[in-house]
């Protein structure tokens, strides 16, 4: 156990300095918007040099471990601790979360009170992530459900609280499965229980309760990350919410039902998961083709993004079922790399809704006449979405290919169908992601409309998208560096299948 509790500050800084918002006078709405940005920026260097300073890269083991009495008469720990498998999601929570935070044009409208829910959402999030017992893990994955919706019904569309009310049926409703799961292997063990996400590590169940768990486990992190049929709450969700809540959907929530389904079905119920891998690589490759499908027939721009989502999600789910250290850190890379994409798609099409107040692609046209900063970001970032070679997104779906084809539990003709359909829906990206750039971008509609001005990108946006961008070409030319992370933790888990 360390004797100084960095995780403790990373996880409690925020929301504990969110509560300090309520301080500042009504009227100071910049005070507190750069107060909840530096309060981020605090927590995200916190986080960077407990890294740099106390984390061996080399082992695979928890480390930064934390281990605190709290409920004495449950046997409850208050623990955390991280390894190589939480490094880039927690990194990735903490520049998200700073990057939405100052890409939200000034709140006039209870200011306090959104600022606040950004930070308790920040806690919400990254606490999953370093949480080493399994029951504070769903206190944290609820947590973050209460900030989501209120920023949802107070600061989203005209239709903002039937999206708000289909999230939080969809999302805590699953949750039930997860409590019941965590009490079910927390409980059952030969000697006493445990919590302790080290000891049910080691931990083995008989074979038809192990799948009862996982399916139990399988369906909440479903929906959350998602996976078809339980994905119709992402698309009005994001059509409704603010683009800074978005963002924080796109690059953040939906990598924690990944991370679930690799943290508690792969590595503690490995027998399960080498059952049901089969089925989701065959959900993920429907899904894929499914949600690119969908995303072309979208006139709503951020309903399109949305669906590119779940398609995105597709490859993600099929690294985790390939059950091969190759296709398993590029699904670790997918997730960081559409961390950053997903959330910069989102705020682009946020500027845009700021200045011309349409969101549906058959009223725009002849954006790039007016705005080519806009243009020239929006490109890249479709570019990056749609894995082009230098890009993220390109090293993260190839090694998830080459993942399939080096797996050792499927036949060949398996490989070769997956990839079949995988590769429908890469053809299929291309698609919807250059539509969408023809009717946003090309055309003279808005271009001829009498008395148009449309300003382009300034500093602040300018600084925000190439804040998002370097770190995607960064890992496109030099993907080791997250590699680095995760290939030893990776190895550990797929000990356990071979």
């Amino acid at each position: 156990m360390n004797y100084f509790p960095w995780l403790t500050i990373v996880v409690l800084l925020p929301i504990a300095g969110g509560s300090l918002i309520f301080l500042f006078p009504h009227r100071g709405n910049k005070v507190i918007k750069w107060y909840t940005i530096c309060i981020c920026l605090i927590d995200l260097l916190i986080t960077a040099y407990a890294f740099c300073y106390h984390f061996q890269l080399d082992d695979p083991l928890i480390q930064l471990t934390e281990n605190y009495k709290w409920i004495n008469f449950f046997d409850f720990y208050w623990r955390f601790g991280i390894d190589g498998l939480s490094i880039g999601p927690i990194l990735l929570t903490g520049f998200i979360t700073t990057i939405a935070t100052l890409a939200a044009q000034p709140v006039t409208r209870e200011s306090r009170l959104f600022h606040f829910l950004m930070l308790a959402m920040y806690s919400g999030q990254i606490g999953p992530f370093s949480c080493q017992d399994i029951l504070l893990f769903f206190i944290m994955w609820e947590l973050e459900l209460i900030p989501v919706y209120i920023l949802l019904s107070m600061w989203g569309g005209k239709k903002r609280l039937y999206s708000a009310t289909k999230f939080i049926l969809y999302t805590a409703g699953s949750s039930i499965f997860l409590l019941m799961g965590i009490l079910g292997i927390g409980l059952y063990s030969s000697n006493e229980p445990t919590l302790n996400f080290e000891t049910l590590t080691n931990q083995s169940y008989p074979g038809v309760l192990e799948i009862i768990f996982y399916m139990g486990f399988l369906f909440t992190f479903a929906v959350k990350l998602p996976i078809i049929p339980l994905h119709t709450w992402l698309p009005d969700t994001h059509g409704e919410a603010h683009y800074s809540t978005c963002m924080l959907l796109a690059g953040i929530l939906l990598k924690m039902g990944a991370y679930g389904l690799v943290r508690i079905n792969m590595e503690l119920l490995p027998h399960a998961h080498s059952i049901f891998s089969p089925w989701l690589m065959l959900l993920g490759s429907i899904q894929i083709i499914y949600a690119a499908s969908t995303s072309l027939g979208q006139r709503n721009l951020k309903k399109r993004i949305a669906y590119s989502s779940v398609s995105h999600m597709g490859f993600i789910i099929i690294g985790i079922g390939s059950i091969s250290d190759t296709g398993l850190n590029g699904a670790i890379l997918q997730i960081i790399s559409h961390g950053f994409i997903g959330a910069a798609l989102f705020f682009l099409a946020g500027t845009g809704y700021d200045r011309l107040r349409l969101l549906y692609l058959d009223q725009m046209g002849g954006m790039a006449i007016p705005m080519p900063k806009i243009f020239t970001v929006f490109s890249i970032l479709s570019m990056a979405s749609l894995a082009l070679p230098g890009m993220s997104g390109f090293v993260a779906e190839l090694m998830i290919f080459f993942g399939i084809l080096t797996s050792q539990k499927y036949l060949l003709m398996t490989k070769i169908l997956i990839i079949l359909l995988n590769t429908i829906g890469m053809i299929l990206t291309p698609i919807y992601s250059l539509s969408m750039l023809r009717q946003m971008f090309y055309g003279y509609k808005l271009f001829n409309t009498p008395n148009s001005y449309f300003f382009d990108s300034g500093p602040r946006e300018l600084f925000i998208s190439i804040s998002i961008l370097i770190p995607v070409i960064g890992i496109g030319i030099y993907p080791d560096f997250i590699f680095s992370f995760s290939v030893d933790k990776v190895e550990a888990i797929l000990s356990n299948f071979f």
